[in-house]
């Protein structure tokens, strides 16, 4: 797990580790100019390359300064530029001014007219709020218009902290070495497409600066990240897990397939499919290993199921584990029957998605009296539909709107975007989903998803871990399909595959 600090929190982590741990700031920058270099030189290599080190006022500027002296005493032939009045430096910047002063090293106001090799971008750090402009947007548009390796100080000038936004404009970073922890705005859209490869490095803000205030947004990186429910060697199909899905309508079972499937390859041991009466030879063909259950929507009397449904629904409910109810239901009389006694009778652990989502938003069901652990999966329109907000808002407030609806739903909400947010009513932490890429934006990504974290609720893991961890999962059998058939050919069954693979190493 990583912390994803915001520039408010970061700013008083600094503030810790040097009035109440007593590490001089000084310090710290030469800490955080160190491993840039090591970081560049792991890159670039050792040779020396004609190198440009653009510098601010702030302290972001002032590690500019330390790194580009580094760089010259290992040989690189350096030129530093300082925008803005060396009058108004920080007490930091200005003793670094000093030290290259002493050192016989040129500060240019502007950017020389040259070739270079490499630039190390210190024009702005995580404090930047303002639009940028003047003699500021000039240099990034230079920059920019360089064909050097670029590598950002802390995070690429340009770039909101918080939100990713860009100010008008921002360098285009091959590289950016952030320092104690990530920061949230790296990560977002559109920010992080101008970090480049992003690498964190420790420098003395770590989490004794915390001083009993953790940052509130983490994220996973790494497999070790990941703990699976424990198999043990004397369990049965029946202790593994069983899980009841509800999906699929007349003539439509792709999602309950791929829900299914993907319950199966989680490692849940059972897997019983209620739908259409039309769809159960196309499932007892394709899935061989799920029980099914049907329903006649002609045997019907008005929204009441006829009595030999309703007793093998209620039998269903009382042998599974917990609930996947959504994909492909539509939203008749059937799936609000459904759904309403679910959400009212049922105390199981439950994941709802796509027209499951569509009923709650409508309003056609009260999912209020569910007393137990609901997940609600959400991609941004349904989510606006359920928030009551536009899907533009809901982007422009991704860190903000699903722990809003959480707590308003009193549910554990996955908002699945470019970078899906996990938000749960009573955990302060949030998860932000880095795994992942474009070619997942296809049909039945989702209801993959879905029987994801199914599959783990089956098997006992905690909502809100079974939520993050099938999130991050997903992502990663993503990256894996993508790799092998490109983000253009892949499809969702492709996520389903991979996972026999993924799970070996987790």
């Amino acid at each position: 797990m990583e912390y994803l600090v915001t520039q408010a929190q970061m700013k008083q982590y600094d503030k810790n580790t040097i009035e109440y741990l007593k590490i001089p700031s000084a310090v710290l920058m030469e800490r955080a100019a160190l491993v840039t270099v090591e970081e560049l030189l792991k890159e670039k290599g050792n040779a020396p390359q004609k190198a440009l080190i653009v510098a601010g006022c702030g302290n972001n500027g002032g590690d500019g300064l330390a790194i580009g002296r580094l760089l010259m005493r290992r040989g690189f032939p350096v030129d530093v530029v300082l925008l803005g009045s060396p009058a108004k430096c920080s007490g930091e910047t200005r003793l670094q001014t000093e030290i290259l002063a002493r050192y016989g090293v040129r500060l240019y106001d502007t950017i020389p007219k040259c070739e270079y090799d490499i630039v190390i971008d210190a024009i702005f750090g995580i404090g930047l709020t303002r639009e940028i402009e003047g003699i500021y947007k000039d240099a990034i548009e230079a920059i920019n218009g360089m064909k050097a390796y670029v590598c950002s100080v802390d995070i690429p000038s340009g770039i909101h902290a918080d939100s990713g936004k860009i100010l008008g404009c921002a360098v285009k970073a091959d590289m950016t070495v952030t320092y104690g922890f990530y920061k949230l705005g790296e990560f977002l859209y559109p920010g992080t497409e101008y970090c480049g490869k992003i690498i964190c490095r420790q420098m003395g803000i770590d989490e004794y600066s915390f001083l009993g205030k953790k940052p509130v947004w983490y994220t996973y990186t790494g497999k070790n990240d990941v703990i699976l429910p424990k198999r043990k060697a004397n369990g049965n199909k029946g202790t593994f897990g069983k899980t009841l899905i509800i999906a699929g309508s007349d003539n439509i079972c792709g999602a309950a397939l791929m829900a299914g499937k993907s319950v199966f390859r989680m490692g849940a041991g059972m897997v019983r499919i209620v739908t259409s009466c039309q769809n159960r030879e196309v499932i007892q063909q394709a899935l061989p290993e799920a029980m099914v259950t049907v329903y006649d929507t002609t045997l019907w009397q008005a929204d009441t199921p006829d009595a030999a449904f309703i007793s093998a629904f209620l039998e269903a409910h009382e042998w599974a584990d917990c609930i996947l109810i959504g994909p492909g239901i539509g939203t008749g009389q059937e799936a609000q029957w459904m759904l309403r006694y679910c959400l009212n009778e049922s105390t199981l652990p439950m994941v709802v998605d796509a027209d499951g989502l569509n009923l709650i938003a409508a309003g056609r069901v009260d999912m209020a009296a569910h007393k137990e652990n609901v997940i609600l999966t959400p991609h941004l329109l349904e989510f606006a539909r359920l928030a009551g907000c536009s899907v533009k808002e809901v982007s422009e407030n991704i860190t903000v709107y699903p722990k809003k609806l959480s707590e308003k739903m009193h549910c554990i909400v996955v908002c699945k975007d470019a970078r899906t947010v996990v938000a749960a009513p009573e955990n302060e932490m949030l998860y932000l989903n880095t795994s992942g890429n474009a070619g997942m934006a296809t049909a039945g990504a989702g209801d993959v998803l879905a029987g994801m974290i199914a599959g783990l609720l089956s098997q006992g893991m905690d909502a809100e871990k079974a939520a993050v961890t099938g999130v991050y999962l997903h992502g990663l059998a993503g990256d894996m399909a993508a790799d092998a058939h490109g983000e253009y050919s892949m499809m969702a069954t492709d996520i389903i595959e991979e996972l026999e693979e993924l799970l070996k190493t987790c």
